[in-house]
C-alpha cells in the first residue's frame, strides 16, 4: 500500500504540470484525485477548485484551495479525476467512489478533462473488472432494476456499513455486473433511456489527456486521437 501511495503522491506532482496559476480547475473525487489535491494545495497556485463532491470539497478546502460551486464561474479550465478503467481510446469507466454524475458534469463543463490512474486501471475493454455504476432515483429503483436486467446486466444495490448507499445528489447506485463491453456508446445510450437512471459511469469521448503511473515509477502520458 505503502508503494501504492507513492505512485499516486508522484502522479499528483506530475499533473500539476498542467495546471497555471489563475485557473479555475475542477476537483475529482478517489485516491488519485486526492494526491492531486493534495499536492496543488502544497504548490501554493493561486486557483480555484470546483468539487465533485463533498470529499473533495473538504479535503480541498483543508488543504487550502479556495471553493466555487460550478453555478459562480463561467469556465473550469482543467478537470483533473481518477478512473476505474480506462480503454484504448480512452473510454473510461468510474463511479466507484460514488460521486459519478456529478464527476461527469464537472468534466463536462471543463476544456480540458485530465485523468490520473495506476497502471492497473488500464484495459483492453471497459468491464475488465466486472462491473459498471448506474445512478438511479429512488423512486425509479425497480423499474430501473427491471430494465437494466433486460439488458443482460446484473444490477445489485449498493450498500454502505449495512444501509443504503447515498449519493451527495440523493439519489443510490446500482452496481450492474457485467461482461466485456463490445459497443459502450450504445450501453450508455440504452442505459440512459431507462426512465429514473440519472447517469452512468461510462464517459465516452471525454478525456483529453490520461496520466498513467507506471510500477516503475515513470508516468506515461496518453492523448485522445482528435
Amino acid at each position: 500500500m505503502a508503494d501504492e501511495k507513492d505512485a499516486l503522491d508522484a502522479l499528483g506532482e506530475y499533473a500539476l504540470r498542467y495546471v497555471k496559476a489563475g485557473q479555475t480547475i475542477g476537483l475529482g473525487t478517489g485516491r488519485a484525485a486526492s494526491a492531486f489535491i493534495r499536492a496543488l494545495g502544497a504548490s501554493g497556485l493561486n486557483v480555484r477548485g470546483v468539487p465533485t463532491s463533498k470529499a473533495s470539497d473538504e479535503l480541498g478546502r483543508s488543504v487550502g484551495i479556495p471553493i466555487v460551486t460550478i453555478a459562480e464561474v463561467e469556465k473550469i479550465d482543467i478537470d483533473f479525476d481518477g478512473a476505474d478503467e480506462v480503454d484504448p481510446r480512452l473510454n473510461l469507466i468510474k463511479g466507484y467512489g460514488g460521486a459519478l454524475v456529478r464527476e461527469k458534469i464537472v468534466a463536462a463543463s471543463s476544456r480540458r478533462f485530465i485523468v490520473l490512474v495506476g497502471a492497473e486501471k488500464i484495459v483492453a475493454k471497459l468491464g475488465r473488472r466486472g462491473s459498471l455504476p448506474v445512478e438511479v432515483v429512488p423512486f425509479g429503483l425497480t423499474l430501473a432494476s427491471k430494465k437494466i436486467k433486460a439488458l443482460g446486466l446484473k444490477p445489485r444495490l449498493r450498500e454502505h456499513d449495512g444501509n443504503e448507499f447515498v449519493t451527495d445528489n440523493g439519489n443510490l447506485i446500482l452496481d450492474c455486473g457485467l461482461k466485456a463491453i463490445g459497443n459502450p456508446a450504445r450501453l450508455e445510450r440504452e442505459l440512459l433511456a431507462i426512465p429514473g437512471v440519472v447517469g452512468t459511469g461510462l464517459f465516452i469521448g471525454m478525456a483529453d489527456i490520461v496520466l498513467i503511473a507506471e510500477p516503475s515509477a515513470k508516468i506515461t502520458v496518453r492523448k485522445r486521437g482528435r
